[in-house]
């Protein structure tokens, strides 16, 4: 495997399995039993149709989810359901819809939604500077509120809950871009979920939403026909060409995560052994290393941390660059310095970074 793919700590794209990406390779050539590369399948084939088929069945069996739900592959990522969730649930309503104001992307969630109709903030953390998430208590959610929406990994800061929120009686949707299948999830206690692909699912160019039957009752009839989930549902994915690649790549995932690692279960403790690797190593580095966020919030996919000064995150990141380890640097609304754990980072590329962190502050704990 390539060695830059193996040590890929990108927020995304993300790193793919080794398995995956062989099969990957093999389908831009030739997909088996069919004879032509996927990039030039149709969309409109019988194939494509059994590719989609088994994708939702295999999304419902890794999450356990109910028959009431659809489930989308759509284009746009999350920044079109930022749009596409208020114009279906919240235009035309008087009572605001409730969103927790968590890091930068649900920053922009909330700029969308405000264009179509009230939006109530029940909690921000944006004066203290995305540091943490709020407690129970801090937290009031109103009984005739059309949605809660939150985001449950906050790719940027590094903060991530690690409980389901909301009224059981007020829909919760949810943006689980940077965690969806990386761990088990109560699914069924949400009203819609979706999440873009280029974290720990597959490629760039495709998003996955769930979404509860129900919830489409009374959606608006002047909708556009593209962001219109009735339509997407109605045509089975394939309401316009879709992006048949990164589709097919979500599909090669979830057949990696059911036969290869064995289910959510088995995903998720190989995923805490890293994000537990990165913290100790944090946590013991007598303040070398700095964690950017409260521990009870920390993320299990995105580590973020700070070193002493500008000029030694500088050399940090010059130096591990130059090791081999690529998508390192934090964002650019917070710099610092990231480490995205994704499913198809290995264990040892963690252990690789966590000797090279080891070893340059070894050599520059002045």
């Amino acid at each position: 495997m390539n060695l830059l793919n193996s040590l890929n700590f990108s927020a995304g794209p993300g790193a793919l399995p080794e398995s995956v990406l062989l099969q990957a390779q093999q389908a831009i050539i030739e997909v088996p039993d069919v004879g032509l590369s996927i990039l030039g399948i149709s969309h409109r084939t019988d194939w494509f149709e059994s590719v989609v088929a088994e994708l939702e069945n295999n999304i419902r069996t890794l999450l356990e989810l109910a028959d009431n739900y659809h489930i989308l592959f759509l284009q746009g990522g999350t920044t079109q359901q930022f749009s596409m969730i208020p114009m279906t649930l919240l235009r035309g309503k008087t009572s605001p819809a409730e969103y927790l104001h968590t890091g930068y992307w649900s920053d922009k969630a909330i700029t969308e939604a405000k264009r179509e109709g009230p939006v109530r903030e029940i909690w921000s953390g944006k004066s203290g500077g995305y540091r943490r998430l709020p407690a129970d208590d801090e937290l009031r959610f109103a009984p005739d509120a059309p949605y809660l929406h939150y985001i449950s990994n906050e790719t940027v800061e590094g903060l991530q809950f690690h409980r389901v929120l909301g009224r059981d009686d007020v829909p919760r949707v949810c943006d689980m871009s940077s965690d969806f299948l990386s761990q088990p999830c109560e699914a069924n206690r949400f009203s819609l979920i979706y999440a873009h692909a280029q974290k720990n699912i597959g490629p760039a160019g495709v998003t996955v939403v769930l979404i509860r039957d129900e919830l489409l009752q009374g959606t608006p009839t002047d909708l556009p026909g593209f962001l219109d989930y009735r339509n997407h549902v109605q045509a089975h994915s394939n309401y316009n060409t879709p992006p048949v690649f990164a589709i097919y790549v979500v599909l090669l995932i979830t057949r990696w995560l059911l036969t290869e690692i064995g289910g959510l279960a088995n995903m998720a403790a190989i995923n805490r052994n890293k994000a537990e690797l990165m913290y100790r190593l944090l946590d013991n580095s007598n303040d070398f290393y700095r964690g950017r966020v409260q521990p009870q919030d920390r993320s299990l996919m995105n580590v973020t941390f700070n070193l002493s000064c500008p000029e030694k995150e500088n050399r940090f990141l010059a130096e591990a660059q130059a090791a081999g380890f690529s998508g390192l640097a934090g964002h650019r609304s917070t710099g610092g310095v990231r480490a995205s754990l994704y499913n198809g980072l290995t264990l040892a590329a963690v252990e690789q970074l966590t000797g090279f962190m080891e070893d340059f502050q070894r050599r520059h704990h002045q």
